[in-house]
């Protein structure tokens, strides 16, 4: 048998039940490990918290583009960018909560995070864009 080659003594290996167990073993736990570590696993604690943060992270992002839409499209618009851009960074939160850009009816409470966000935006703008009027906008009619 010492003679017998590599593969001949593959052919003629006949492992144990434990063999077989440990070996199963060894690689659920291989596999779990690289699956958390490398595969991108998680638990289901940790997914439903990446669920609630992306859903706050979108409402914040859906809010402050409304904000930014309703701060550009007010009558004292270039006014009142260069007041925001004046303030302070702390107080700018305070300018857009108290201009109610940020206020959205159907919403029972603000939703944290966007003044600040609507407010890094607004300030990021070089000039307010240039809108378009409602009557050169395709698919509205005039009325009269």
């Amino acid at each position: 048998m010492a003679n017998d080659g590599f593969s001949q003594r593959w052919q003629e290996f006949r492992p144990s039940k434990a063999v077989w167990f440990w070996s199963c073993a060894a690689c659920v736990v291989l596999t779990m490990i690289l699956g958390f570590t490398v595969g991108g696993w998680v638990t289901g604690g940790t997914a439903r918290t990446m669920a609630a943060q992306a859903t706050e992270d979108a409402r914040e992002q859906l809010v402050a583009a409304i904000c930014v839409e309703r701060f550009v499209a007010a009558p004292n618009a270039a006014d009142s960018l260069a007041e925001l851009k004046e303030a302070s960074s702390w107080d700018r939160d305070d300018l857009i909560e108290d201009g109610g850009w940020i206020a959205i009816s159907a919403l029972e409470e603000q939703v944290s995070g966007a003044a600040d966000l609507c407010a890094e935006r607004l300030v990021a703008l070089e000039e307010i864009p240039a809108r378009m009027m409602e009557s050169d906008a395709p698919g509205i009619a005039e009325d009269g």
